[in-house]
């Protein structure tokens, strides 16, 4: 196994980490505990960039790598924003449109690999947007709620982001299954 697809399974491996300190913090509304989710989770968001440079710099662009990559995002995303659901933060319908888009493009892929296409689509920049737009709203929230005084504040702006990224999550949904119609058409 390469590095890159490493650092994804790394970033999957993170998961229960970031989920123990999330849930802690959410029972405790310790800052110190919102500090250490945040830390993993920016740790975990910090080996999806590095990976994919190293990839492409080092040309180890695997299928393995196109397929765990936007899995390991997913896996990642979804436990912060559940957990932020929990709190009150991210509505269920954010919720919702977040993971049928996501369900719908692993659809897309598993009927392009039984197609025959190479089996793997890869991630567009659209969905690459999505992603860093709702790690980025992920960070602000736990980072916000250990470090800035206004917890009312950072819980409304949170919630005013994770709707952003329900919206930047249907948009590359969309453009995504625009871009790959031909899978769906079976050519």
């Amino acid at each position: 196994m390469n590095l890159p697809n490493k650092l994804t399974v790394a970033r999957i491996a993170m998961v229960p980490l970031f989920a123990v300190a999330a849930s802690m913090a959410q029972r405790s509304a310790s800052r110190t505990l919102y500090f250490l989710a945040g830390l993993i989770f920016a740790a975990a968001s910090l080996t999806d960039m590095l990976d994919g440079k190293l990839a492409r710099k080092m040309n180890l662009i695997t299928n393995f790598g196109k397929f765990a990559d936007p899995l390991a995002d997913k896996i990642l995303t979804t436990a912060a924003f559940l957990y932020m659901q929990n709190e009150g933060v991210c509505s269920p319908a954010v919720m919702l449109l977040i993971l049928t888009r996501e369900f719908a493009v692993a659809g897309l892929r598993m009927i392009a690999a039984a197609g025959g296409d190479s089996g793997v689509i890869a991630a567009n920049i659209w969905g690459k947007v999505k992603t860093v737009l709702q790690m980025a709203s992920i960070l602000f929230f736990y980072f916000g709620s250990a470090l800035l005084p206004w917890r009312a504040a950072v819980r409304s702006l949170s919630s005013v982001l994770c709707w952003t990224c329900a919206l930047a999550t249907v948009l590359s949904g969309a453009i995504y299954f625009r871009e790959n119609r031909s899978v769906l058409a079976g050519k």
